[in-house]
């Protein structure tokens, strides 16, 4: 199980990487062509569009895998340790289920491009690159559901403390 993990948090990091190295060298030569060339490729913008999406969608997914989104934590620093954890267990049901209602959602939105047939560009199906929103939804779901039973059976590893 630790080894599929594992291949997923390297896939995850590989994909961000990828996605943007991509997006660099696609955003630089659409630049090249454009000032020397005086010409363009039109499917690049909305890739690029498209791969921000992705990129905010992986950046989101990875900062669950290491519980480090943004959060307002005013009752920190007033609190016990074992206060804390149960607003831990709170927050953590209450992002499992706000996600899995987007992530069911979204799977509604995605099917109805399936149905309509949208293209984004170059006759690339556009619900192909929404696909990633359910997903990561899903994806952060589960990480927040699986945080609330490490800790309530004590097994989570201690939060980050806030930063100054």
């Amino acid at each position: 199980m630790r080894r599929v993990y594992r291949w997923f948090i390297h896939f995850e990091d590989g994909l961000i990487v990828l996605i943007l190295l991509a997006m660099v060298s696609l955003a630089i030569y659409q630049i090249v062509l454009r000032n020397v060339f005086g010409s363009s490729l039109v499917w690049i913008e909305p890739l690029l569009q498209n791969a921000v999406l992705w990129i905010g969608m992986l950046g989101a997914m990875i900062a669950s895998r290491r519980d480090e989104h943004i959060r307002i934590d005013l009752l920190h620093n007033y609190i016990s340790a074992a206060a804390r954890r149960w607003v831990a267990m709170v927050l953590d049901i209450f992002t499992c289920v706000i996600c899995a209602v987007v992530a069911w959602y979204s799977a509604h939105f995605v099917v109805s491009e399936v149905e309509f047939g949208g293209n984004a560009f170059s006759g690339v199906p556009a619900w192909t690159l929404q696909l990633i929103i359910p997903l990561g939804f899903t994806v952060i779901s589960l990480r927040y559901l699986i945080m609330f039973f490490l800790d309530l059976l004590h097994l989570r590893p201690p939060m980050q403390e806030p930063r100054a």
